[in-house]
């Protein structure tokens, strides 16, 4: 068959013009047969109007068929090319159209093509365009390519007067190759290079997968933001928030309500914590925890910093230390706390004013340092320059039972296999009081070095003073009536202790000694040099480890704004345009209208709604049109 092109002009309601080749023709209207030819008669040129005609550029094949397609003109294409519609700046290209003419209205099917200037460009099975509403309904293998990404689903609606992109039955987003977005609800701000995503959201790129159910991410500059319970999962670690920001391409973020993150061994839990992935660092604040699961110890405070690579953790304000064990915990707290090293060999340091807290033990002193995997403790001071006096005169001191102990330095071993004390000892200046069960003296001995033995009930069974050591002891008899009150001076003393009683003491290399009755005991001689009781300060409560600390005043974070569910896609905006385009629609009876028969049926219902709400009752009316609630809740 041979081809002919033809070329129309539109010129008035009575001329028009059609060319063929290099020959024209003049002809009226009445002279115009149905043309089984190539070209369209009188198509897609209006005389101007406020909203413009759908323009059909070129189609292969002219048809009708008005009883299966009433007011269609059914277009297809040639073996040439495809069938070219132009609206509004954009052009659609498909296999075979029908147009409605009264209803500037389009269904395009096979191979469909739409694009918008040098932005947008769509591809799909299927899609529906309205020239009044501007909104384009595709689907089948849709895909929406923009300049930094592109959406695929299987239906997607376009509204080229906001310039939004929507589906509602799940699609997935790809960025530069390096980034994909998967939900059930996805919306693309165009303008604002802004993508909302509702329901099942999960991103994921080459370093980290974010799961979320309300997640709005900015393709320009690779910034999500998180709302509802949210992960952020690495190859190192596993964020959890219910309020949050990542930056994917430069993986840093916070996260903020009911926040957490598990380095492996450790969880760390505050109200707003910082990380950073690229250096495996993370800084929280305000009711921090720590756990490590592995030395079940945790860590309290309210602003921490941890660097999971260099196995370190730092805690202040508050700061508190709990070594878990099954029978009794042990507590440390100090102004600062630090935990470094490996788990088979994590130590931690508590500095300034530190204090230890268990039922049957505590302490104090400058500095307390605690392996977790050997189960020494070091009980010290740190000279801070100057006139330190707490260095050079509150010496680290520790309570057993009824017994202080200090000395300049303290070391206390714990048996980790049975989470019991194991034994002490007390390097130089040291020094044991207890008070006289039943009088006002002391029970005093100090010397050198202490070494002291704990029982299964980690009470002090067996004391050594060792080199110049000095006692002053009360002895009782079996009716606690007061013997006599002993001083002497020996090279070595040992101690054996019995329900908390002194049972037997054993001098060795005696110098010097005496035992006083009571009556004749020299006041001036009841206390040795060195003698400094200080009962006030123990702790006898893990709350009693704060009462020297000043007022805390935890700073106010503000972070992220709560979420605020995203407008309606289908605003009324959109449903004016929809209802001016239904109104131009000749289908009667029950027959859906055109523009806006794939609506969500939410949105139909809302529109139903409004045309039936009574207008007497103003209340009623009010109640009756109330907007639907955005897209996070379920979609039909």
């Amino acid at each position: 068959m041979k081809r002919f092109l033809f070329y129309i002009i539109y010129l008035n309601i009575n001329i028009i013009v059609i060319f063929v080749s290099n020959i024209y023709t003049l002809k009226t209207p009445n002279h115009i047969c149905t043309f089984l030819f190539f070209c369209l008669i009188g198509f897609g040129f209006t005389q101007t109007q406020a909203q413009k005609k759908i323009e059909i550029k070129y189609s292969g094949f002219l048809n009708f068929d008005k009883k299966a397609y009433p007011g269609a003109k059914i277009l297809t294409r040639d073996d040439a090319e495809q069938v070219h519609i132009v609206h509004e700046g954009g052009n659609l290209w498909c296999d075979k159209a029908f147009y409605y003419g009264q209803e500037n209205f389009l269904e395009a099917y096979g191979n469909v093509k739409l694009i918008q200037g040098d932005t947008i460009t769509m591809t799909s099975k299927y899609v529906e365009y309205s020239g009044i509403t501007q909104l384009a309904y595709a689907s089948g293998d849709v895909i929406l390519e923009s300049p930094d990404s592109t959406i695929s689903s299987d239906t997607l609606y376009l509204d080229r007067v906001k310039q939004q992109a929507f589906y509602q039955s799940g699609g997935t987003v790809i960025k530069d190759t390096t980034v994909t977005i998967t939900s059930k609800i996805g919306r693309h701000y165009m303008d604002t290079k802004k993508l909302s995503f509702v329901d099942n959201v999960v991103l994921k790129n080459d370093d980290s997968t974010i799961e979320s159910n309300f997640f709005d991410y900015y393709e320009d500059i690779d910034h999500a933001y998180l709302y509802g319970p949210s992960t952020i999962t690495t190859e190192k670690s596993v964020t959890y928030c219910e309020k949050g920001f990542y930056d994917t391409k430069n993986k840093v973020g916070y996260a903020l309500k009911n926040a957490k993150i598990d380095y492996d061994d450790r969880e760390i839990i505050g109200d707003s914590i910082y990380f950073d992935n690229n250096r495996s660092f993370a800084s929280a604040t305000n009711n921090i925890k720590v756990t490590d699961t592995i030395n079940k110890s945790i860590i309290k405070g309210h602003y921490a910093e941890v660097f999971k690579e260099k196995d370190s953790l730092f805690i202040t304000k508050y700061a508190l230390a709990i070594t878990v064990q099954e029978n009794d915990s042990i507590y440390m707290h100090a102004d600062k706390i630090m935990v470094t090293g490996k788990e088979d060999n994590r130590i931690a340091t508590a500095y300034y004013n530190a204090k230890i807290f268990k039922t049957d033990l505590s302490g104090r002193a400058d500095s307390i340092q605690s392996n977790q995997t050997t189960g020494l403790t070091k009980l010290i001071n740190i000279s801070r320059g100057g006139n330190d006096a707490f260095s050079t005169k509150r010496k680290p001191i520790l309570w057993n039972v009824d017994n202080q102990i200090t000395g300049d330095t303290i070391h206390l071993k714990s048996d980790t296999e049975k989470d019991k004390l194991d034994s002490l000892i007390v390097f130089n200046n040291a020094f044991l009081i207890s008070k006289d069960t039943l009088g006002t003296g002391y029970n005093q001995i100090n010397g050198m070095r202490l070494i002291g033995l704990f029982n299964d009930a980690n009470e002090l069974h067996h004391v050594d003073i060792i080199k110049n050591a000095q006692s002053i002891y009360y002895f009782r008899n079996d009716n606690n009536e007061l013997v006599g009150i002993d001083k002497s001076k020996s090279g070595r003393i040992e101690i054996e202790i019995l329900n908390n009683e002194v049972d037997e003491v054993k001098k060795l290399n005696q110098v010097d000694g005496n035992i006083y009755p009571e009556s004749k005991f020299p006041k001036i001689e009841a206390i040795l040099k060195g003698f400094d009781w200080r009962s006030e300060e123990r702790p006898k409560s893990v709350e009693d480890l704060f009462k020297d600390d000043p007022p805390l005043n935890l700073p106010i974070i503000k972070g992220l704004e709560d979420y605020v569910p995203q407008e309606e896609f289908f605003d009324d905006s959109m449903l004016k345009r929809m209802e001016k385009a239904d109104s131009q629609s000749k289908q009667e009876g029950d027959t859906p209208k055109k523009a806006s028969r794939n609506l969500p049926k939410r949105i139909k219902d809302k529109k139903k709604l409004k045309v039936d709400a009574p207008v007497k009752k103003e209340a009623t009316e009010r109640k009756l049109i109330k907007p639907v609630s955005s897209q996070e809740k379920s979609l039909n």
